[in-house]
């Protein structure tokens, strides 16, 4: 198992969205041209998951619907990376309340709620 200092993070989403991480030192990115196929962006996030030194996968909240299935066989196995999070896109989220939605997630993950 790598060791979870070492893990990297990995984008998956418009350019505007990987520019902005990329900026923050993500090295490890895919770009999908706004309207891009789900074919792109399944054969994105299948490269990313068979990675073994990714920790963190962060994925347009757009791009996510066409991975469901991926995303939810990987949360269900909760043994290993990497965790997959889904980000707004600049047109809005499709979650009512997205900070409901992240405590959720977090509460899911690492079994309490986190305060801010």
């Amino acid at each position: 198992m790598v060791d979870i200092k070492h893990l990297d993070i990995a984008v998956i989403g418009d350019e505007d969205l990987v520019n902005g991480l990329r900026l923050a030192g993500v090295s490890r990115y895919h770009v999908i041209e706004d309207g891009g196929s789900a074919e792109e962006v399944r054969k994105a996030i299948t490269e990313e998951l068979a990675e073994p030194g990714v920790g963190i996968i962060v994925i347009l909240e757009d791009y996510a619907k066409h991975v469901e299935d991926l995303v939810a066989r990987v949360q269900e196995k909760m043994v290993s990376p990497p965790v997959v999070i889904e980000v707004p896109s600049k047109h809005g989220t499709r979650y009512e309340d997205v900070t409901q939605y992240y405590k959720a997630y977090v509460r899911k993950f690492i079994g309490f709620d986190i305060e801010i």
